[in-house]
């Protein structure tokens, strides 16, 4: 409700503004050539009823039969008023003529001796302004083309004003969405995870006190970062890599001696602000399907910074059925990293996966704002 506040008084107080100038211009027109008051009347006349017509369009019209699909009954309203305000703005111009012609002596119809357009009228007699009276239809003209520019020019910008609201719209869907998908993602992480690592725990803690501490620390911390830190839309780099360096020493507890693990995070980086829990699928995937009890298996994770650049890597040996493994049967799934990423980072990353028989590849390469 706020937002929308905001974006009404903005879009009054644009509004505002630019009457404001319309209404000025005239005044510094009339001082620097000389104009008189008369061309202000007139002036503000047309003006005001420019008005009510760009608003009867703007704020009932539009609104009510065009965007609601009623498109005949919006183009006979719009004649209808487009006619309705004509005998208006024609009384008014006859109204401000007489006024004038009573208030003026300025412009005495006064003809010179010779002149053969007619019989002079009497001296003092006042005609009437030549922006009032001109040749026959003027007036219908003018005041048609003004009216149809400001109908135009109503109906342009409410129909731009909706498309904003609807890719407005979109987008809070958008982010709605990636917000599902993040919940997902730390309800895919959470339960079995917690529930191995915390037997593991209990497991080590009969053997080694101090490893099931230290292990029950990085969990602790694993768990405040997931359901508190990464509620907001954005973290800090640094964070993410302590989830995932905690990620991967809490799973090698579970794991037998026959992989060979290599992690390589950078020691020295700009701490950017990312989405969080942007990394961890992959390398949940890479432990996942890379890592088999039977046969030897590897997992290398390596990641870079450089230039506003984050690059990842993450390559793992596939054990089992291949057919049946890769980031496809992940719980995140290919489809939802790869929206995710396309929603974040529109242009600005680069997602390559790389599948043998035998190996799974991930590089991923994102442009972020310092």
């Amino acid at each position: 409700m706020r937002k929308v506040t905001k974006e009404k008084a903005t879009r009054i107080i644009f509004h505002i503004l630019v009457w404001a100038v319309i209404m000025c211009l005239p005044i510094y027109s009339a001082r620097r050539f000389q104009m008189g008051s008369n061309f202000l009347v007139v002036f503000y006349t047309i003006t005001a009823i420019s008005a009510l017509i760009f608003y009867t369009n703007y704020l009932f019209l539009v609104p009510v039969l065009f965007f609601q699909k009623k498109r005949y009954r919006y183009y006979i309203a719009v004649l209808a008023l487009l006619f309705f305000f004509y005998f208006i703005s024609d009384f008014a111009n006859e109204l401000i003529s007489s006024y004038i012609s009573k208030h003026d002596n300025s412009e005495q119809l006064i003809r010179p001796p010779g002149d053969e357009r007619g019989p002079q009228p009497p001296r003092g007699q006042l005609r009437r302004p030549r922006f009032i009276i001109a040749v026959p239809n003027a007036h219908f003209i003018g005041y048609m083309s003004s009216s149809l520019f400001m109908v135009f020019l109503s109906l342009g910008l409410t129909v731009l004003e909706r498309q904003s609201k609807i890719e407005k719209t979109q987008e809070e869907m958008e982010k709605a969405k990636l917000n599902a998908e993040l919940a997902l993602l730390k309800n895919q992480i959470s339960p079995h995870f917690f529930f191995n690592t915390l037997n593991n725990i209990y497991s080590l803690s009969t053997i080694n006190p101090e490893d099931s501490r230290t292990a029950i620390l990085k969990l602790s911390k694993m768990m405040r970062y997931l359901l508190y830190d990464s509620e907001d839309g954005d973290t800090k780099l640094s964070n993410e890599i302590e989830l995932m360096t905690n990620y991967i020493d809490l799973m090698k507890l579970r794991l037998e001696e026959n992989y060979n693990l290599r992690v390589n995070f950078p020691d020295e980086y700009e701490d950017f602000r990312i989405p969080p829990l942007l990394f961890i699928p992959f390398i949940e995937n890479a432990f996942k399907h890379g890592v088999s009890f039977r046969e030897d298996s590897f997992i290398d994770i390596f990641m870079s910074t450089s230039d506003n650049t984050i690059k990842f890597r993450s390559f793992n040996s596939i054990s089992g059925s291949p057919a049946k493994t890769g980031l496809e049967s992940s719980g995140i799934g290919l489809n939802n990293v790869r929206k995710r990423l396309d929603l974040l980072f529109p242009g600005k990353h680069d997602l390559q996966l790389n599948k043998t028989e035998r190996t799974f590849e991930v590089l991923l390469k994102i442009q972020v704002t310092s």
